[in-house]
């Protein structure tokens, strides 16, 4: 397993663990089997259905069904990353998120682009296992040609995986983001909100000047020299804080940065 280390905006790096390629294949099939399960209900209980006939308006929403039936396949990895902090459930299982290049949560626009480069996982079993034989089959060797356009993706997905430093794809690549391990359970705990009561009173007003990345590094840090019990870490970042922000504190490191972190909640909501 690789380690590579994230520049922060404070000047601290810090280190994440490059899952190795067999919890990222175990991870993909993991997701692939809850969307074929899916796929075989869906199917399932489509079939049981009145067919509506077989007029051409009966046809129009027969093939609109299946659209419907089809869409949280197409929208599986975009939506649950969105919603579980860069999650699917077998990236969750195996232990894996997704992150920007800065260490936090990614935006929705760089999920969206690593989601539109990626191969649908129910493509990848159409691909390598049914519509080579299909087309070839019946004929159709533009189709072919499409399958195997959209398989050499799959392999150059791979080929990066496999050859580079941070084990990114293409779309990671161009979205700017990284699959890390990661030790803690996926839930709103693990975003840079947190719970923070309506009679809070902000210490530090002047958080707000800081940016969305500047707070993704405060809570990384302090996650990071928390689980490694780095002191030095939490003092550093503490005192640049301090100074970029003309604040003045005697509270120890690891409390400054908790309430930089509520002020920011408190704050960002009101």
């Amino acid at each position: 397993m690789s380690i590579i280390k994230v520049p922060t905006s404070f000047n601290i790096d810090l280190e994440f663990e490059v899952p190795e390629f067999y919890r990222r294949f175990l991870a993909l099939l993991i997701d692939m089997l809850i969307q074929y399960f899916y796929l075989r209900i869906a199917y399932a209980i489509y079939d049981t259905l009145d067919h509506l006939g077989y007029s051409a308006s009966a046809e129009v929403r027969r093939s609109a069904i299946k659209l419907l039936i089809l869409l949280p396949i197409f929208t599986y990895h975009l939506l649950l990353e969105i919603t579980m902090n860069g999650q699917s459930f077998g990236k969750k299982i195996m232990g894996l998120r997704v992150v920007n290049e800065n260490g936090g949560r990614p935006s929705i626009s760089q999920f969206l682009i690593r989601w539109f480069l990626r191969v649908s996982d129910v493509w990848i079993v159409m691909l390598i296992f049914l519509i080579p034989f299909i087309a070839i089959y019946s004929g159709n060797y533009e189709m072919l040609f499409i399958i195997l356009a959209g398989f050499g993706f799959l392999v150059t997905d791979i080929a990066l995986v496999v050859s580079t430093k941070k084990g990114q794809r293409l779309g990671d690549i161009l979205a700017k983001t990284i699959l890390i391990r990661s030790q803690t359970k996926a839930s709103i705990e693990d975003t840079v909100f947190m719970v923070v009561s309506d009679n809070y009173i902000p210490v530090f007003p002047q958080i707000m000047q800081l940016s969305d990345r500047d707070i993704n590094a405060i809570k990384s840090i302090l996650e990071t020299a928390r689980k490694k019990g780095d002191f030095n870490m939490a003092y550093s970042a503490s005192e640049k804080i301090k100074s970029h922000l003309s604040i003045s504190s005697s509270l120890a490191p690891y409390d400054f940065l908790d309430v930089v972190m509520k002020d920011y909640n408190y704050l960002s909501t009101k």
